[in-house]
């Protein structure tokens, strides 16, 4: 079991009251499933992924990520369980506009500590995998939309994380970059990587083997893709 949560709560002071973001989520998601978070603004699907993600922590309940129970770290240790075991893919993809391709990809190794030629090749090797080997060099305003989320996805994948975790990734393209992107996320499943991604739209959670629906903090719907999908339609 690489994520397991039990009875996850989480709640905001909001001013003089409270906000119950999460009302005790369970969720187990094995290692090589492909799994959408899907839910309406409000639902608590942010809130679940910053969980998820170690970016934040719960106000009760357990979380274990590989075998670790990050539910109780401290902030050092939470941020050395992101770099290590967890790919981020941002909707807006988050790339150092003057650096290159490379340089993109390589940054959470530097912050590992690996070895420049390390880094270099380890980046190199992601840029091929998500079909930018004759972009490396190029910066980011010299990418299309689609080759910067390539990008940001092979940044998520030179560290070999446990966990790629991608955030509303086809939100900024186009429909025809976005099915590009959700191609690279097929072939990537199919290769044993393991997936989270958070969605609001029910097209993209019916692409994903799995599906898992919140309503109001709570999981109300967990299965296949494209059930779970036309009942968050139906709601």
């Amino acid at each position: 079991m690489l994520i397991q949560l039990s009875g996850i709560e989480r709640t905001y002071t909001v001013g003089t009251e409270k906000v119950h973001a999460l009302r005790g989520v369970d969720l187990s998601i094995d290692a090589g499933e492909w799994v959408a978070i899907i839910g309406q603004s409000g639902s608590g699907k942010s809130t679940l992924m910053n969980v998820i993600g170690c970016l934040d922590t719960p106000t009760r309940g357990t979380y274990f990520l590989n075998g670790k129970d990050v539910a109780r770290m401290d902030d050092d240790s939470l941020a050395d369980v992101r770099n290590r075991e967890i790919g981020f893919v941002f909707q807006n993809f988050q790339l150092l506009p003057r650096e290159t391709a490379l340089a993109n990809v390589e940054l959470p190794l530097v912050y590992r500590g690996v070895k420049a030629a390390v880094r270099h090749a380890r980046a190199q090797e992601a840029l091929v995998k998500v079909g930018l080997a004759d972009r490396v060099h190029h910066r980011p305003n010299e990418l299309s939309g689609g080759q910067r989320q390539r990008v940001a996805i092979a940044r998520a994948l030179a560290g070999e994380p446990s966990l790629l975790l991608a955030d509303e990734p086809t939100g900024n393209l186009d429909s025809a970059t976005g099915e590009e992107i959700i191609k690279l996320f097929t072939q990537l499943h199919e290769q044993g990587h393991t997936i989270v991604l958070v969605t609001h739209e029910p097209k993209l959670a019916a692409r994903c083997p799995r599906a898992v629906r919140l309503s109001d903090g709570l999981v109300v719907a967990d299965g296949p893709g494209k059930e779970v999908a036309l009942i968050s339609v139906a709601a």
